[in-house]
């Protein structure tokens, strides 16, 4: 059934419905003619009605095009409705800040209300904290619901482009119903449906993230359901971090406007290309939270392509040229016209398919377009449209031996997909009216082109070329090395999908070049690891001390204490204490004679004798407990191991930049300035809880920094491997 409208009463609106339909792309007329009282009623066209905010919002969840959105299996559908039973908690003003605390627990180890992805709960529990206004701000603002303001941020972030719209109507200075400006009934109404024709769609110009800049910027010509846009990443390598701005755009775009996004593997070079890097950058696509409506790839379109080339060779639109490579370049650069311009298009034919046949003849031909040799923009100079190469493509074997270039191809497939806007970096500026010519040489839809500015980070490569170098040399152990600015390398690294999209979505459409620092990345991840992820001990093993308390006690005893002091959702933790126990050697060089120190999580000692090697390393020390002493006066509070048989073996490790140069010059050989020390592993011993590490988990080591687990424990004589995550603040703490 086609929706009417939505009625509710101008002092009630049901914000989560709204919100809904804004999510899904769900256009709603509405209706403030219902008194004050009146639960919200869905209109159908047909006469039907349905009523009840949370009936309402399970309509939306079921019909919507979003996934999962509401129907899942029996388990999460229940887990889905007792949120959406929770959820009016939060409008009640005494029952707030408990119902707060509750879903600050509840969301410390989550990602989303229910299951893996968005549901219909989590726009109702936000859509209940946006509501209530001042009381919402005020809590964020506190700091003293973290896991909570982390889920809402990140909702926010990703859905902002559909729900700045709803909160701006909607969500007053005091809290919902109260109208943002002071207008008639009849205005307000008025207003509210101009501004409501499509809420999704329509919705305010910026994408606000979390802390941050909103995009802010409009597509040409976009009418809203009719835009449909492509992400056509080169299936020769992993998507890295300046793809995965052109994937997010593309994604806000398309939320923007209700249109189609087209996953489409731009495979025009078998030489580089494998099933290998198609299924990763799924994986990517995937991980970015990036939806599509399909997957297309160049190759299908093939045959067409072939007589779109031989459709302009009879035109003379388009020549074989048997000019060698370099020379080629030379006359290009020049603006000299190749002697094989002036070819008939009989002659051009005969060439084409010796070309198709991949003779010993057309092995020495291209395809080039006859387009302008003297033009100022050398991007319009006559450029190649087919060329052969004898190597099998990875999805259609050895069918062809001639295949498009991407300045050919791209222009035609995007006509012939119906692709309305297409989203190129600047780097392509001067090439865009190349692919204008091509068009109207082709005879196709123009396609309306969109330009924003690549995404560089400092001491950087994001060719996939120089990429593919440090593969094949074995400078990395593969496309997911921490090391790598691959998504999967970053996340390996210890990033969270969460800061990526909030420090892209914070550069926005912006075309102004842009070199940014990984200081800024790190620093938005820190803050939402830190306030979730549990503490954990170890202490460096080269030249550690043991520290022997004359009053310890005779027999180990253990302590249950929290993994994360102001996080108890993030777990608990043995703690074992004896009267040895093992510190570090910079620790232990920083104390003093006769000085009192805090052990943390036990308390003070005071520190009597020190035992020192010929080179000035401590060797032992020995104290005695001061329990009943201040922590407040310590200069010094130092992490500790008990000496137990418990303890694991750990291998810490940091990375560093691939190369030493924060941007490379034009022209510059990246060969140049590789860095010759870009990973260091320290040896450490770590307290026994580790064991239960998994694979991905981050934890932060007391006075050491933050880590992701890479190799979980397998058995004592293999080390758990943890590898360092910087924090943004341009220090190794290993070092």
């Amino acid at each position: 059934m086609d929706i009417s409208k939505l009625s509710f009463a101008a002092d009630n609106p049901p914000l989560s419905v709204i919100a809904a339909a804004a999510i899904a792309g769900v256009s709603l007329t509405v209706d403030l003619s219902l008194s004050s009282g009146s639960i919200p009623t869905l209109v159908f066209s047909n006469g039907s009605k349905l009523h009840g905010a949370s009936v309402l919002l399970r309509y939306i969840g079921r019909t919507a095009g979003i996934p999962n959105l509401y129907e899942r299996d029996a388990y999460e559908s229940c887990q889905i409705d007792e949120c959406l039973e929770y959820a009016p908690i939060l409008s009640s003003g005494s029952e707030f800040e408990a119902a707060c605390v509750y879903l600050d627990g509840y969301l410390s180890s989550r990602t989303f209300m229910v299951g893996h992805s968005l549901s219909i709960a989590d726009i109702a529990i936000w859509s209940g904290l946006a509501g209530s206004g001042l009381r919402w701000e005020s809590s964020r603002k506190s700091k003293k619901h973290q896991n909570l303001v982390r889920w809402f941020n990140s909702i926010t972030a990703e859905y902002g482009a559909a729900l700045s719209e709803v909160t701006a109507t909607y969500v007053g200075k005091r809290g919902v119903g109260k109208p943002v400006l002071n207008k008639s009934k009849e205005t307000e109404q008025q207003d509210v449906k101009n501004r409501s024709r499509s809420i999704s769609g329509d919705a305010n110009d910026k994408l606000k993230a979390s802390n941050g800049p909103a995009v802010g910027i409009d597509l040409p010509d976009a009418e809203i359901g009719k835009v449909c846009l492509r992400f056509a990443p080169e299936p020769s390598g992993y998507l890295h971090i300046g793809h995965s701005k052109a994937a997010l755009l593309n994604k806000y775009f398309a939320e923007k406007y209700q249109g189609k996004l087209i996953l489409r593997f731009d495979d025009t070079n078998p030489a580089k290309e494998s099933n290998e890097f198609v299924d990763n950058l799924l994986i990517d696509v995937e991980t970015l939270g990036v939806k599509y409506d399909a997957v297309t790839y160049t190759s299908d379109y093939f045959p067409k392509l072939m007589e779109m080339a031989e459709k302009l060779i009879v035109a003379g639109k388009a020549y074989v040229d048997d000019t060698p490579r370099e020379q080629m370049q030379k006359e290009r650069m020049e603006g000299i016209e190749s002697k094989s311009r002036i070819n008939s298009p009989e002659l051009n034919m005969e060439l084409w398919k010796e070309m198709i046949a991949g003779s010993e003849r057309g092995l020495q031909c291209c395809l080039r377009g006859k387009l302008d040799m003297q033009d100022p923009n050398k991007a319009l100079r006559d450029p190649v449209y087919y060329r052969c190469n004898p190597m099998p493509h990875h999805r259609i074997g050895s069918k062809y031996k001639i295949y498009p270039t991407y300045d050919f191809a791209c222009p035609f497939v995007d006509a012939l997909e119906g692709i309305t806007h297409a989203l190129r970096s600047s780097e392509y500026h001067d090439r865009n009216p190349q692919y204008h010519r091509i068009q109207e040489d082709m005879g196709v839809r123009k396609v309306h082109i969109f330009e924003f500015s690549r995404l560089n980070m400092v001491y950087t490569l994001l060719s996939k070329r120089k990429l593919l170098w440090f593969v094949q040399n074995g400078k990395v152990d593969g496309w997911d090395d921490p090391r790598f600015p691959t998504v999967q390398g970053i996340v390996r690294r210890g990033l969270k999908i969460e800061a990526l999209i909030q420090f892209i979505v914070e550069q926005g459409a912006s075309k102004n070049l842009n070199l940014m620092e990984w200081d800024k990345l790190w620093t938005i991840n820190k803050k939402i690891i830190d306030p979730v992820c549990p503490r954990h001990t170890a202490v460096i093993e080269e030249r550690r001390v043991l520290l022997t308390l004359t009053d310890g006690p005779d027999e180990p005893f253990v302590r249950i204490i929290l993994k994360h002091k102001k996080c108890p959702p993030a777990g608990e933790k043995c703690t074992t204490f004896t009267k040895r126990i093992w510190l570090d050697q910079a620790d232990a060089q920083s104390i003093s004679l006769d000085e009192e120190v805090t052990l943390m999580d036990w308390g003070n000692v005071i520190v009597k004798e020190i035992e020192k090697d010929q080179d000035g390393n401590v060797v032992k020390l020995t104290g005695t407990l001061h329990l009943e002493g201040s922590v407040k006066t310590t200069k010094l509070k130092l992490t500790w191991l008990p000496d137990t048989n418990e303890l694991v073996n750990l291998s810490l490790v940091e990375f560093d930049h691939l190369i030493t140069k924060k941007k490379l010059d034009e022209g510059e050989d990246f060969l140049d300035v590789l860095n010759p020390c870009t990973k260091k592993e320290i040896a450490a011993i770590g307290d026994s809880n580790m064991r239960n590490l998994k694979r991905g988990d981050i934890l932060q080591l007391e006075r050491k920094g933050y880590f992701r687990c890479d190799v979980p424990y397998i058995r004592p004589s293999r080390p758990i491997v943890l590898f360092g995550i910087p924090d943004g603040r341009q220090q190794n703490v290993l070092k």
